[in-house]
């Protein structure tokens, strides 16, 4: 069975941090379902300027984490700062992470992983704005392209996409593997 993942977003979202995970994740075979507050499209932002728009394949209203894989959040300054004053929004982070399941944030997104109260005691990057935030947090804040915590993934900028798609994928693959074990054994 093909896993899935929610893109939680909304208008504001920095466009390479939506576009460049959801391609490597559409292109290694998974399928990724855009979530976001109203139906319709959302709009992005690429050099300061509005980006293209994306496809609202659900709203936050009819999502549920227990039929997802993964969370993956962009970043953006406006998206996340939306996000994160909406109730059912922050309870999708908060039931993903008590499921376990990977979450991924990039750049500003770990600021709904503040407002989700996940951070303490995990160690978590971002971008240099949101880090005293992550701190306040209870967060052990690094500088690295990636920082992998448990469940949690997070990364700095657009720069460390690459990384951030490989980690994503790589717990993906994990989580998949030991699904199958447990089958096997049952």
């Amino acid at each position: 069975m093909t896993q899935r993942i929610m893109i939680l977003s909304t208008d504001g979202f920095e466009q390479s941090e939506l576009e460049s995970p959801k391609a490597a994740l559409d292109d290694a075979g998974y399928e990724t379902v855009v979530v976001s507050l109203e139906d319709g499209q959302i709009r992005g932002f690429s050099d300061k300027e509005w980006g293209d728009p994306v496809n609202v394949d659900m709203t936050v209203d009819k999502a549920n984490a227990a039929d997802f894989d993964a969370l993956m959040l962009p970043g953006g300054q406006i998206n996340p700062d939306i996000l994160r004053m909406n109730d059912k929004a922050v309870q999708l982070v908060r039931d993903f992470n008590a499921a376990g399941k990977p979450i991924a944030a990039v750049c500003h997104a770990p600021w709904m992983l503040v407002e989700a109260g996940i951070v303490k005691g995990r160690t978590v990057t971002s971008w240099p704005s949101v880090r005293t935030d992550l701190k306040n947090a209870g967060g052990n804040v690094v500088d690295s392209e990636v920082a992998e915590d448990g469940n949690l993934i997070t990364s700095r900028n657009p720069d460390d996409l690459p990384a951030f798609n490989a980690a994503l994928i790589a717990q993906l693959k994990k989580q998949a593997e030991k699904s199958e074990r447990k089958l096997q054994t049952a």
